[in-house]
């Protein structure tokens, strides 16, 4: 299974505003350039973002964007769930195109749907925070300073 390069720049743009400090604002600009993608396309992914209340948007001169909640509580699969346009990951799993002979007989259909459930139950238990698990290396190469804490974060 191979997820869209939508749902790929919805989890890099949260994953680079998780490096961010809490009052810090990041543009899409600055995140076009850093991963060197399209900003016509990031523009797209951060509306949907936002719209979904995954990150929050200030306009004006010196607005930009950053995430709403803790990356902690933004679950990897919520975002998938977001932003993929379908899960249908063979023919059978869509009934307006499906002309597979054998679907009423055949059990292949349900051995992939229990593996796409599995996929998708895997992906909740893990959030964007667990992304970042090598903060210091990330904020380094994205060039932000860290905040400074008295309480390390505990594993996961």
């Amino acid at each position: 299974m191979q997820l869209t390069q939508y749902t790929d720049y919805s989890l890099r743009v949260l994953i680079y505003l998780s490096l961010k400090q809490p009052e810090e604002l990041g543009t899409i600009s600055e995140i076009a350039g850093f991963y060197g993608i399209s900003r016509n396309h990031l523009v797209k992914v951060v509306h949907n973002l936002a719209n979904h209340g995954l990150i929050q948007t200030i306009r004006g001169k010196h607005g930009g964007m950053r995430l709403a909640r803790p990356a902690a509580e933004i679950a990897i699969g919520e975002v998938v769930r977001l932003t993929e346009p379908n899960f249908d990951i063979a023919e059978c799993f869509n009934k307006a195109t499906n002309d597979c002979t054998i679907t009423p007989v055949c059990a292949l259909k349900s051995i992939l749907s229990e593996a796409r459930s599995r996929f998708l139950e895997e992906l909740d238990r893990h959030t964007i925070a667990d992304a970042v698990t090598r903060k210091s290396a990330l904020s380094k190469r994205i060039h932000l300073s860290l905040p400074i804490t008295s309480h390390p974060r505990r594993a996961i």
